[in-house]
């Protein structure tokens, strides 16, 4: 399936390269990198043909996990599995960037070797890694240095040979305890007269499950019929869902990602952004206004407004009573922080701008992306109904939290 991965950082520099079925030269990565130059992470496809190879990758946290195949694979397998790479890395180290890859060179060789086989997906479930390779501490470091040994265990896993392969046996807490976090982000595009011209949600519900012994749980939503696209981890008895819309499941110990939907169609937002952009004879006039619409009185915090103004501005004077204001005279950007916006006041930016000597009018208008979070909060509506735990006699502790915050939101000048 993958022939190569190669990690990147944002100069191009590889990080780590790994080879399944012989080796491949560095310089495909140039391939990619030409490819990359011509837009942003963003807006690229993921995935693009070479003559000899395919190749796919994905961004994350400033980082280009780039996967090389040489034959015929399912597309959104390869995309997955680079983003369970990622996810587990995060999982590993707490946070990536170059500087932890580089100082845990080795834990991350010995998770790639275990979670591909001949580069095919083998083992990828983030219990049975930990119980195989123990994440990195210093003290293991310094001992690894000095015996030489290897932190991989001989032994495989409890769980493996069971039919609960993702939860080993034995588990035992002295607080039983789990929680769920439900977590939307708001894909939308808004006219300047502040209407919604289109609008999505991609949500995902992660669990923290700390619960002795082997539990069943069943998860009940209040109105699981807006649920589009939904995908399981595979703990979830997908039968159980397709009959009864019930979400039944013997859970891994610790965190993971229970799913991922979507909720499409016209939604009402929680804040409305209007922009008002003019130029004349080389000027130009900037007004957006910020403000809250459909809250259910909770508190929109983090709010940020980046307007990318076009190569032909020269210079900018925007002010707002209300947050910080920026502008990077390279990049041509301005950067507006709200932080939380009050309830008895609408923000607003207020300025002008200057085009470059000659230009009348410019070659294209700004661009507004907001971006912003609200908790204890879900834009869809999605509410959990009910928990129940089987096959064990403890009452554990329950908590369900949720939180919106901004995807590709953007409005239209």
């Amino acid at each position: 399936m993958i022939h190569s991965l190669f990690i990147l950082n944002p100069l191009g520099d590889v990080l780590i390269e790994k080879h399944y079925r012989g080796h491949i030269q560095r310089t495909i990565c140039e391939t990619f990198w030409d490819e990359l130059g011509r837009g942003t992470p963003e807006n690229i496809s993921p995935i693009f043909n070479t003559p000899k190879y395919v190749l796919v990758h994905i961004s994350r946290d400033s980082l280009f996990y780039l996967a090389v195949l040489d034959g015929e694979a399912p597309p959104l397998m390869v995309v997955e599995l680079l983003h369970r790479i990622a996810d587990t890395f995060e999982q590993y180290f707490e946070r990536v960037n170059e500087s932890i890859l580089r100082e845990n060179f080795v834990s991350v060789y010995q998770l790639l070797d275990e979670m591909l086989d001949n580069g095919i997906p083998f083992t990828t479930e983030p219990n049975e890694l930990v119980e195989m390779i123990p994440p990195p501490t210093l003290v293991k470091k310094v001992m690894g240095g000095i015996t030489g040994s290897s932190s991989v265990n001989a032994d495989l896993p409890a769980g493996t040979l069971t039919n609960t392969p993702w939860r080993k046996n034995g588990v035992r807490y002295a607080t039983n305890e789990v929680y769920f976090d439900i977590i939307e982000s708001v894909d939308a595009n808004i006219d300047p007269n502040g209407i919604v011209v289109s609008s999505e949600i991609s949500g995902e519900v992660q669990s923290l499950c700390k619960l002795s012994g082997m539990p069943d749980l069943s998860l009940i939503f209040s109105n699981p019929h807006i649920l589009d696209d939904v995908s399981f981890h595979r703990c979830v008895r997908i039968s159980r869902w397709e009959q009864s819309k019930v979400i039944s499941f013997v859970p891994p110990d610790g965190s993971f990602k229970l799913m991922n939907y979507r909720v499409k169609g016209q939604l009402q937002m929680p804040i409305y952004v209007k922009p008002q952009v003019s130029f004349h004879n080389g000027n130009g006039k900037v007004s957006v206004m910020v403000g809250l619409k459909n809250t259910q009185g909770k508190v929109v915090e983090d709010t940020k407004i980046t307007i990318q103004f076009p190569k032909s501005v020269s210079t900018a004077n925007l002010t707002s009573p209300i947050g910080t204001v920026s502008f990077d005279d390279s990049t041509k950007t301005c950067r507006w922080t709200i932080g939380k916006i009050p309830k008895d006041k609408t923000p607003m930016l207020e300025g002008s701008v200057q085009l470059q000597s000659g230009v009348t009018t410019p070659d294209s208008m700004p661009v507004i992306s907001a971006d912003f979070k609200i908790v204890m909060f879900t834009v869809s509506g999605l509410k959990v109904d009910s928990l129940s735990v089987h096959n064990e006699k403890y009452k554990p502790y329950k908590g369900v939290r949720s939180v919106t915050k901004a995807g590709k939101f953007y409005a239209r000048t």
